[in-house]
């Protein structure tokens, strides 16, 4: 989740695609918002666990879909509505399931909780797929998910900053590009 007053400074130092998450209250508006604000930026919907929340994300103007689990229904529609879906996948059996539902992405989440390890041996077996970690990723440990094979990360609490004053959009802009120069 990323709240408002953080979002320019995010925006300034480098990020391009920004995921509002549907527990976020009043998400549709905020994503809307968004979308007025930074016409140059992606933004998407997070945590988009059914249909009904998907259909929400897309009436707002989410340009994306990030889901927590695995559900073939969300990627049949955000597709008719020509929109990548970042899917949720743990196990084995998720991934393969996420594959077979043309998932674009796949969200391996959450991915600090098995480790790098863990998320290197998915890629053997699915070798072709897009594999991001999301959960855990953080500024000591974005290289190795990287190493591991990952096609992109997802970072949250580390950008979740409320921006109060300009000390912390320097500190948070500072931080933005300490990730930027570590990515391959």
């Amino acid at each position: 989740m990323l709240i408002l007053k953080g979002q320019q400074a995010l925006i300034n130092a480098g990020i391009n695609a920004l995921e509002i998450t549907s527990n976020t209250p009043g998400f549709e508006q905020e994503i809307a918002k968004a979308r007025t604000a930074y016409k140059n930026t992606l933004i998407g919907a997070g945590t988009i666990i059914n249909t009904t929340l998907a259909q929400q994300a897309i009436d707002a103007g989410a340009q994306f879909i990030v889901t927590p689990n695995t559900n073939k229904s969300v990627v049949e529609l955000a597709h008719q509505h020509g929109l990548p879906v970042l899917m949720g996948a743990l196990t084995p059996t998720d991934v393969a399931n996420a594959i077979e539902y043309n998932a674009d992405i796949i969200k391996v989440f959450p991915a600090g909780s098995m480790g790098v390890g863990y998320f290197k041996a998915l890629t053997g077996p699915f070798s072709e797929a897009e594999l991001m970690p999301v959960g855990g990723v953080n500024l000591d440990n974005l290289s190795q998910w990287f190493e591991a094979g990952a096609c992109g990360a997802a970072v949250s609490s580390d950008f979740c900053k409320v921006v109060n004053n300009e000390q912390e959009r320097s500190k948070l802009t500072r931080l933005v590009k300490s990730y930027i120069s570590k990515l391959p």
